[in-house]
């Protein structure tokens, strides 16, 4: 009976339980993590490829949610009946944007992508007194995204690697076509073709520390060039790989307006390129364009054999279109008033080692706004005077044929800057040698020499030279002014000078040197590694010869470890071989040899460049650099 009557009892406290458990409330608030409840709020079709909260709400408010789930092209049909019968509500708006581009992604229907891009336009940009989401409503970041996005894929190619801008009247789902214009002369850059256009919003970039995007409207793209078969081009200097960044804008007039009368719709397909502008003019306001600048580099640099490029390149090796690369190339065309700065890489390097500093660079807007950047190009083991030589030619012709007749005097302010070699290159740019360089590497005057008139005249202008009249300030990093204690070993240069190969114009000239030998210091015609061993005659006399007084010269020196920078070294290159005298600035950059994307670095080149133009410099970097800029000796 005991045990009966104790089962009742628990038979009755389940009962209560039970009870007592059905009048829990179904709503309630738990507390979650902080990333969690974020998630949860900032679900989009942008970030998770879901509804936000917003669009769901004006599904469930209009009891669409279960239509939408079952009947999309139902569901959106009749939201947009009766966003037109609320005279364009903001919230319909946003919605169908929303629910449109999704549901056209899903199905690749690029009609409901166009519906997408007109919706978000239309709530972005109201015509005069219409309703506007307030600045802190997420929506109108949202927004702008899927207009982006939705745009990249209405104009996409087949397979959807491209974007294809391009004339006509599209379909769209409500029964509204849309006519829209393209004018072809958007194909044109200066005296180049923009052709395939890559959505790099789509891009994973590698190799570049820091992305740049700029935020704003519009599908952010990257454009191959090539040449206009036009006679009256002009001058062509624009690397022939690179990725031009620009925008795609598709600009609807009166789209609110027009969507509610249910009257056709027209727009206008735009392409503005980064290097133009960064903004547009919409509706009375200033709206700033997105654009994705170092995605765009990226992919300029993915397709270049950079190991070959540089290995050869070295060696004298490279061949076909390689070999017959220009010297000198710029990331724009021609931009009077722009200043330019000159990269020049070292050795066994290229163009590609300066993408970061370029990248941090670029995205200075007020550096970006007064400077052009171009980048010298060279193989890396020639004689350091005729690859200085080139240099000089390179941008003397540049100068000639850009501004024949002198009237750009941002062309008479270049800033060069090398790194290694290159600052060897650079300070042959900025010195009166008279006849310095030359007694230091022969025992004869030049004129008294056998030799052709041809290789007497080379001879000449390599050795013989003034300051560039263009060049205003130079910028050493990593320079071997006294050698470099790895170019001394024997070892390394037998080795190299088995391996190098002269171009046949050099091995000419070695031959017709070569009859002079009671005169040359150096038994042979050196290489640039030969050229840089502390003990050789032409280095020496590179070093007794200052920078000229008219411009303006910076060291940035490389030392490993954090020891005293006057005991150091960067493993190529000891602290007193790049500290020299008469410098504006030295700043010590803890780091190996190959410096020019540490944060320190890049931000002793900014300072400098905007210095030069007179603007606010910027606090440094410390990574690990010594404190503060060294000025003078």
């Amino acid at each position: 009976m005991q045990i009966e009557s104790g089962m009742g009892r628990i038979a009755v406290l389940s009962v209560v339980c039970l009870a007592l458990g059905a009048c829990v409330s179904p709503v309630r608030a738990n507390r979650v993590a902080r990333s969690v409840a974020h998630e949860d709020l900032s679900r989009s079709a942008v970030t998770d490829g879901e509804p936000s909260w917003s669009t769901r709400d004006a599904l469930l408010e209009r009891g669409l949610f279960e239509d939408y789930d079952e009947r999309p092209e139902v569901a959106l049909a009749e939201l947009h009946r009766i966003m037109v019968a609320e005279n364009g509500a903001l919230d319909l708006l946003f919605a169908l944007s929303e629910l449109s581009f999704l549901y056209g992604e899903e199905e690749e229907k690029r009609e409901y992508q166009l519906a997408a891009a007109i919706y978000a336009y239309a709530f972005l940009f109201p015509e005069s007194g219409g309703a506007r989401p307030g600045p802190f409503d997420p929506r109108l970041r949202l927004a702008a995204d899927l207009y982006n996005w939705a745009l990249t894929a209405a104009f996409a190619s087949e397979d959807g690697s491209e974007v294809v801008p391009q004339s006509g009247r599209f379909a769209l789902p409500f029964g509204q076509p849309i006519d829209v214009a393209f004018d072809p002369a958007d194909l044109r850059a200066g005296n180049l073709e923009l052709h395939r256009f890559i959505p790099v919003a789509e891009l994973e970039v590698e190799g570049l520390a820091m992305r740049y995007r700029w935020p704003g409207i519009g599908a952010p793209l990257a454009a191959s060039t090539r040449p206009l078969e036009d006679a009256n081009a002009g001058v062509n200097m624009v690397a022939p790989r690179l990725q031009v960044p620009l925008t795609a804008l598709l600009r609807v007039s009166k789209a609110r307006r027009t969507l509610v009368e249910g009257q056709p719709l027209t727009a206008d397909l735009e392409l503005h390129l980064a290097w133009d502008k960064s903004s547009v003019s919409i509706g009375g306001e200033t709206v700033p364009l997105e654009t994705e600048p170092t995605a765009a580099l990226a992919l300029t640099f993915s397709s270049i054999p950079v190991i070959q490029i540089e290995l050869l390149g070295f060696l004298g090796r490279l061949s076909g279109l390689l070999a017959e690369r220009p010297p000198l190339v710029s990331t724009t065309p021609y931009r009077p008033g722009l200043i330019p700065v000159v990269f020049v890489h070292g050795t066994a390097s290229s163009a590609v080692r300066w993408a970061e500093i370029f990248n941090r660079l670029n995205a200075d807007m007020e550096v970006r706004k007064r400077y052009q950047f171009w980048f010298f190009q060279y193989d890396s083991d020639n004689p350091i005077a005729l690859s200085a030589l080139r240099l000089r030619e390179s941008l003397g012709r540049a100068v000639e044929q850009l501004d024949p007749e002198g009237k750009d005097p941002a062309l008479r302010r270049m800033v060069l800057i090398g790194h290694s070699q290159g600052g060897l290159l650079v300070k042959m740019q900025s010195i009166h040698t008279g006849d310095k360089m030359w007694n230091a590497v022969s025992r004869k005057p030049l004129e008294e020499l056998r030799l052709t008139d041809e290789n007497r005249d080379l001879l000449r202008r390599g050795f013989f030279v003034d300051p560039v009249p263009n060049v205003s300030r130079v910028v050493f990093i990593s320079t071997p002014h006294r050698g470099s204690f790895l170019a001394a070993s024997r070892f390394v240069t037998g080795l190299l000078r088995r391996l190098t190969h002269l171009p046949f114009h050099l091995t000419r000239l070695s031959a017709d040197v070569a009859r002079n030998l009671d005169a040359a210091k150096s038994p042979f015609l050196p290489s640039a590694v030969d050229n840089m061993s502390p003990g050789h005659p032409f280095i020496m006399g590179l070093q007794a010869i200052p920078v000229a007084p008219t411009i303006k010269a910076h060291s940035i020196i490389s030392v490993k470890g954090d020891g005293p920078p006057e005991e150091g070294d960067d493993g190529v290159v000891k602290y007193t071989s790049a500290h020299i005298a008469g410098v504006e600035s030295e700043r010590v950059v803890r780091s190996p040899h190959s410096c020019q994307s540490k944060p320190a670095t890049m931000e002793e080149v900014r300072r400098i460049l905007r210095l030069h133009v007179g603007l606010p410099t910027m606090t440094q970097v410390s990574d690990r650099s010594e404190p503060g800029v060294r000025s003078g000796p």
